[in-house]
């Protein structure tokens, strides 16, 4: 059964895979809103904020990560919604394939296109200035709290991916996401907002993941921000999972 599970889910991620591959402007579409961003905090905003000894583009780049994240899911939901939509869930329903492998595979599909998305941005930082002396250690670090942090929101992606009514419907849970970073630590630091808003700032999940990955980038100690970054993540994936399978189920019921 569990061969029969990862065959399945492996030649459906291939379908979903070849579906970015020819359509290579979704990857330039998902980076474009992350870069230009850059390019005007950075070119625009930068000289007037503050962030000490640290250039700005290795001080905001790791919010700009996580926003390109939150651009590339919305895609899962659409593409998800187009397969619903287009019944062809219903056609491998009736086939003797695993029935979670359709689901699975468009969550593969989002690591791998993410994972695209997110080394062009890093590539565009690179030529923009973003220097960093991290090691192995510490750039797997990353890698490992951005693949789970891209893992938990996919699982919130596929639950408007299956129950929307619309496709704008589908894509628009991830306006939200994009924002959360501008009331974070991701562009300025929390000290210079006033009190309710540094109070949220600094509870929320976009700022102890973005004070670990620029502490991993600067070789500094992470302290305590890596655990609450870490417990953040799984838990956004754990609830997300389980409403997502909720969903998942009433629609193949």
């Amino acid at each position: 059964m569990t061969a029969h599970f990862f065959g399945d889910t492996a030649v459906l991620t291939g379908r979903t895979l070849r579906h970015v591959t020819r359509s290579m402007d979704t990857i330039i579409t998902t980076v474009i809103t992350p870069v230009a961003m850059m390019l005007v905090f950075v070119y625009v905003f930068g000289g007037a904020i503050d962030t000490g000894s640290v250039s700005y583009v290795n001080y905001m780049l790791p919010g700009i990560l996580l926003i390109t994240i939150a651009s590339g899911v919305s895609y899962t939901a659409y593409r998800l919604f187009t397969d619903m939509k287009s019944g062809i869930f219903e056609r491998f329903q009736s086939m003797p394939i695993a029935r979670s492998g359709v689901l699975w595979a468009h969550v593969l599909t989002s690591l791998v296109a993410n994972l695209l998305s997110l080394v062009i941005v890093v590539g565009v930082a690179l030529l923009m200035g973003f220097r960093t002396g991290a090691g192995v250690a510490e750039w797997l670090a990353v890698a490992g709290i951005l693949f789970l942090f891209t893992l938990a929101l996919t699982w919130i992606a596929v639950i408007p991916g299956l129950s929307a009514a619309s496709v704008e419907g589908a894509g628009a849970f991830a306006y939200p996401l994009i924002f959360l970073p501008f009331i974070s630590s991701a562009f300025v630091p929390t000290e210079t907002m006033p009190g309710p808003v540094r109070w949220f700032a600094e509870h929320q999940p976009v700022t102890s993941i973005v004070n670990t990955i620029r502490d991993l980038f600067a070789q500094r100690p992470v302290g305590d921000d890596i655990w609450t970054a870490l417990a953040w993540c799984a838990g956004i994936l754990v609830v997300a999972y389980v409403f997502a399978m909720a969903a998942y189920r009433r629609k193949i019921a």
